[in-house]
């Protein structure tokens, strides 16, 4: 089955100047396709750092796909091509069709009265020279196009393949919804089937529920949400988790249908009533 891992690149998340909206998006993309997304790491724009996370993903089971966010632009921290490539030991290339874009944007530059030097250039080209062997995604998305770098055949056979986007949540969006999607996640699985159940008891008071749960259906994946009303969440193969939910509504029934368990509900819920409330 494949698997999914992402690399978000940037001192400005690590540094709190920006918050990373392109994992927890990227993740409800991939669930729909039925792909799990296992693993995010954030790291600082530093060639040690992307290479470390890049080898500890191509570690793990494959097929994997790979995505990375940020560090793609033509500013000298923007390395993520660099590194890339030389994590896996490939030379960077330049590629014409972003060459040929990044032309007319200098063209377009020098025509407005900016003297466009060899050094000017040489610095915004940098986002056309990508690591050998990838492809393009996409040769109109935006300014960078989704770079796809396949590994011991790609995650279409058992190895993996890194893609590398920008990290601009509008062009990361349009990127993944309008070529990974279709090219790499479309046919994989079926999203899995997801059931959620309301109460009003304490976390608590369902472990042996959950404890019960997770020994008759393993395979089903658990949340528990704390809130005003509290919330459990099932996701996996649609027969479990329709056989999963109704263990827990049932136990849910049967504990409220005590006199400690309503007392507890009351006493639960009037907690979010009158937060003084003592439960």
């Amino acid at each position: 089955m494949l698997e999914a891992s992402m690399v978000v690149v940037g001192d400005e998340i690590l540094g709190g100047y920006v918050a990373d909206t392109n994992s927890p998006w990227l993740a409800g993309r991939l669930r729909a396709h039925g792909v799990p997304l296992s693993r995010v790491h954030v790291v600082l724009d530093e060639l040690p750092a992307i290479d470390e996370a890049l080898q500890a993903e191509l570690e793990r089971s494959r097929p994997r796909l790979i995505v990375t966010s940020g560090g793609i632009g033509s500013t000298p921290d923007d390395l993520t091509y660099e590194a890339v490539a030389a994590s896996l030991g490939r030379d960077l290339v330049e590629d014409p069709i972003i060459s040929s874009r990044i032309n007319r944007a200098l063209e377009w530059t020098a025509d407005k009265g900016v003297e466009v030097t060899d050094a000017f250039a040489w610095h915004l080209k940098r986002m056309a020279r990508i690591p050998e062997g990838s492809r393009l995604l996409a040769a109109d998305a935006g300014w960078a196009p989704g770079v796809a770098v396949d590994v011991d055949g790609g995650c279409d056979a058992a190895g993996a393949t890194v893609v590398i986007l920008p990290g601009i949540p509008r062009e990361f969006r349009a990127l993944v919804k309008g070529v990974v999607e279709p090219q790499l996640l479309a046919g994989r699985r079926e999203a899995p089937a997801v059931a959620e159940i309301e109460h009003s008891l304490p976390e608590s008071a369902l472990n042996l529920t959950f404890e019960a749960l997770i020994e008759r259906f393993p395979d089903v994946k658990l949340g528990s949400y704390p809130g005003a009303p509290m919330l459990v969440r099932l996701s996996g193969d649609p027969e479990q988790v329709a056989a999963a939910e109704r263990l827990v509504r049932d136990e849910l029934a049967a504990f409220v249908a005590t006199p400690g368990g309503a007392r507890l509900a009351a006493a639960w819920t009037a907690r979010f009533v009158d937060p003084e409330e003592d439960a």
